[in-house]
């Protein structure tokens, strides 16, 4: 038995180690969300190692180690300065566990009076001091929650000014890529014409090229201002048999050689905007034929249909697939493996759907099959 709580404590010890360092490691990169996992998970090794090296009560009182004491210091200094409030909560009891808490609600130690969000076990969000907080909890061990608050609006700036420099970085390598050769185009076209005899078809070879580059930068650029411009969505009632036979018509036009199979009842409706849903299961129709105009068998299908939660509005295609190592970049604006294509469509849709309180992914690889759902 000695042996067994010897080895637990060995491990809750190496386990205290190794979230210090993590939550080190998240509090130098901003990590918010990784740095209160840390911590809640510290809370739950100190409290299994006390419960597993403790003596019952009544038993003579245990000797800890001065290596003990450090690790209990250490761990009392991490969680105090952790910049994520912590608290401890008791029925309608709670207290500060850390600066940030104290600070937070100014008080040394319990709350007075604890907001009704935090005695609510079921709730997960709180408003407090004009700003908006997600609860993450955590039973520990003896009865009592530990109440993390995670600044919403904090994690909001750091995705906004990383999806910025995501897209910075995007157009930089876009515009460049399109005006460099623009820039050759150029210049070799003024060489050609300072030539003692001027080679009009070399001339014209140029300035077609050129013509073609810089229409690709032209759709770069009105595919990117479609994107950032994005209008709130206007709804109205739609029979969506009617929008798919619309689409039927354009894509048939359009890819004479693949068929398009229609599975949508007759008097189904829902409220949309029919000009941007039009754009995103266009751009979805668009993408499927492409993908299946390279095999034998071209077929896209189209169904919509109503469930318990919303539209749903499915388009596959009997194509190769997607990679799956390309699953997760496929949405991305402006990725695109087409060398003619934009890297639009898809984040567009994707736009078009989240504006519309939905979603759109991509659910099935081999055949390829988009849902896109609307609440």
């Amino acid at each position: 038995m000695g042996s067994r709580r010897r080895w637990v404590a060995i491990g809750a010890a190496l386990g205290l180690v190794a979230c210090g360092i993590a939550a080190t490691i998240a509090w130098q990169a901003g990590l918010w969300g990784l740095l209160t996992g840390a911590i809640l998970v510290s809370l739950w090794l100190a409290a299994l190692n006390y419960s597993t090296v403790v003596r019952p009560r009544g038993a003579a009182a245990p000797i800890v180690s001065a290596g003990a004491d450090a690790q209990a210091i250490v761990l009392r200094v991490l969680l105090d300065a952790a910049p994520t409030p912590l608290l401890g909560i008791e029925g309608t009891t709670g207290r500060a566990l850390n600066r940030a808490a104290r600070q937070l609600f100014a008080t040394d130690d319990h709350v007075l009076p604890l907001p009704t969000e935090l005695a609510d076990p079921c709730a997960t969000h709180l408003r407090h001091e004009g700003r908006s907080w997600r609860i993450d909890r955590v039973t520990v061990t003896g009865g009592g929650d530990v109440a993390a608050l995670i600044d919403i609006e904090q994690e909001e700036r750091v995705a906004e000014a990383r999806a910025t420099a995501d897209l910075i970085q995007v157009l930089g390598h876009e515009l460049l890529n399109g005006l460099s050769p623009i820039v050759s185009l150029a210049d070799s076209g003024a060489a050609a014409i300072e030539r003692p005899v001027v080679d009009i078809d070399l001339l014209r070879e140029i300035l077609g090229t050129l013509s073609r580059r810089a229409e690709g930068l032209q759709r770069f650029t009105e595919g990117y201002r479609a994107l950032a411009r994005l209008p709130a969505p206007t709804r109205a009632l739609v029979r969506l048999r009617e929008m798919a036979d619309d689409l039927a018509r354009l894509f048939i036009g359009r890819w004479p050689a693949a068929s398009l199979s229609i599975e949508v009842a007759d008097d189904l409706c829902w409220p949309l905007d029919r000009d941007q849903l039009d754009q995103a299961i266009w751009a979805l129709l668009q993408n499927a034929a492409e993908a299946a105009d390279s095999d034998t068998d071209a077929r896209v299908t189209l169904r919509m249909y109503i469930t318990a939660t919303g539209l749903t509005i499915e388009i596959e295609d009997a194509g190769a697939g997607v990679p799956p190592d390309a699953a997760t970049r496929i949405f991305r604006p402006f990725h695109t493996t087409k060398p003619d294509g934009t890297g639009i469509g898809l984040s567009l849709a994707r736009q078009i759907a989240l504006a519309h309180g939905g979603t759109l992914t991509l659910q099935s690889h081999a055949p390829t099959r988009f849902r896109l759902t609307l609440s």
